[in-house]
């Protein structure tokens, strides 16, 4: 009798201990870090550079896997659905907290169907003017579209993309009223910003450094708190016509609701560690983007206060998507 209960305990606790087991081995196999948009954009650009210090640092493959459209939410509904394991990560945007007050219906929540992990890095935007436009600084730019209100147009890489939300949010803070042009990305949108068919657009800075430098576009503001170290002659918002603005594309990441906290804890661990790295360090800042880092518990909190924020921006905009 004793045997059998002995016999009983034994096997509940080798069941119980399994996912421990597993979550400190982990990983044992290559992992896709799945970006919701396409290749080449500005967040792949990073998501790469931090897939590669990940594979060194744990000697198994971060493989990006690009699950573009619908604003991200095509990627992001893939992860949701994915096996809690930590082998499927969503190396998400601020898109996680705007798709919610943006769509009447999505077929995930990411409230309830992911686990936040850590916030990445933050890239400012930048705001660019075709040359015709006569300002030669944001406030005269501003002085400039008050007289025509409804005249000048904007481009964006999607209707509520933070390219589009960003702008709606910096004309609020200055009373200006423009037309906004959606595009199906920032390469075309880029491309008619530069060919004239648009006068302005807010974009990231590491998808925009490469125009700005050529002379095709003009970098009139960035909307980080500080000046960015690419643009020291750009100066911020905040610093201009609208004091305290400040707003970013941020990213981070998060795995499937479920997922063994050791694995989360590990994978923040080593997404930390990957941050600090003078390589990351390096490579983020060539691109204008600021490390971040934070715990598990922290990223959940900024995305929570995040997905508030812009729902107010949203409403205030009356942008909505089916």
């Amino acid at each position: 009798m004793i045997r059998r209960y002995a016999a009983c305990a034994f096997a509940v606790c080798a069941v119980l201990g399994a996912p421990a087991a597993r979550a400190a081995d982990w990983p044992q196999r290559p992992v896709n870090l799945v970006v919701p948009f396409p290749p080449g954009g500005p967040t792949d650009l990073v998501a790469r550079v931090l897939a590669r210090q990940l594979s060194v640092q744990t000697g198994q493959s971060f493989v990006v896997e690009n699950k573009g459209g619908a604003n991200g939410n095509i990627g992001m509904q893939y992860v949701a659905a994915a096996q809690p394991d930590g082998y499927t990560v969503l190396y998400n945007t601020s898109s996680i907290a705007l798709s919610p007050n943006l769509y009447r219906k999505l077929p995930f929540d990411p409230a309830r169907d992911f686990e936040a992990v850590s916030s990445t890095a933050v890239i400012p935007l930048v705001l660019l003017v075709h040359p015709s436009v006569p300002a030669q600084d944001l406030a005269g730019f501003v002085a400039y579209a008050r007289k025509q209100p409804g005249k000048l147009s904007y481009a964006s890489a999607s209707t509520g993309n933070v390219t589009h939300l960003g702008a709606v949010l910096l004309l609020q803070s200055v009373g200006v009223q423009a037309v906004h042009v959606p595009y199906r990305g920032s390469a075309p949108a880029m491309t008619d910003l530069v060919g004239g068919q648009v006068q302005f657009m807010t974009n990231t800075l590491n998808d925009s450094l490469a125009f700005i430098r050529d002379g095709n576009l003009r970098a009139l503001a960035v909307t980080s708190a500080r000046r960015s170290a690419q643009l020291p002659e750009v100066p911020t918002v905040a610093e201009t016509v609208a004091p305290g603005f400040e707003m970013g594309a941020w990213q981070g990441v998060v795995v499937p609701k479920g997922t063994p906290p050791a694995i989360v804890q590990k994978l923040n661990d080593e997404i930390r560690k990957a941050l600090r790295s003078p390589e990351m360090q390096q490579q983020l800042a060539a691109q204008g983007a600021q490390a971040l880092g934070s715990t598990p518990q922290e990223y959940a909190r900024y995305i929570q206060d995040e997905t508030r924020r812009w729902g107010e921006v949203i409403e205030a905009a009356q942008v909505k998507l089916d």
